[in-house]
């Protein structure tokens, strides 16, 4: 299940579409049965998480909380029980989505959100961007969770 929480009232967003989307993407990673949280908020609460969990005192677009933080790009998760299931969870600022997604990436607003989404997912399993070999698989991985978007 995906649990969309939107903690924020100046932008509006389409909840049960990103919710889908959400879905889809963990349909074609091998998870349709896992659990995965967003919170939707604002650039001054994304702010405080960001400098309580990685020192980075200022706003950013995303911030991805795994629950398997272990877990190496490809390896597939064998939860034990149902309880297991849970992917993690995703925080995404809306004020910095809406800014970022014009002026940085040049697409709409609702197509970034949901990019934004995608790199989240790839980051709960386990890719990340460290060196330039781990960005060019975690595109990759983006990309094959975007392709599953209508």
């Amino acid at each position: 299940m995906i649990n969309i929480k939107n903690r924020q009232r100046k932008i509006p967003v389409n909840t049960q579409q990103l919710a889908d989307a959400a879905s889809a993407m963990l349909l074609a990673a091998g998870y349709p049965d896992f659990d995965l949280s967003i919170l939707l908020t604002t650039n001054k609460s994304i702010r405080v998480f960001n400098k309580k969990f990685r020192g980075k005192d200022k706003p950013t677009d995303i911030l991805s909380f795994p629950y398997y933080p272990k877990l190496k790009p490809g390896q597939k998760i064998k939860p034990l029980s149902d309880d297991e299931k849970y992917l993690g969870d995703l925080i995404i600022s809306l004020e910095y989505a809406l800014k970022d997604a014009p002026a940085t990436w040049a697409r709409p607003f609702r197509e970034h959100l949901v990019a934004l989404v995608a790199h989240g997912i790839a980051h709960l399993l386990g890719y990340d961007h460290l060196q330039d070999n781990d960005w060019a698989l975690m595109q990759e991985q983006e990309k094959k969770l975007l392709q599953t978007v209508k």
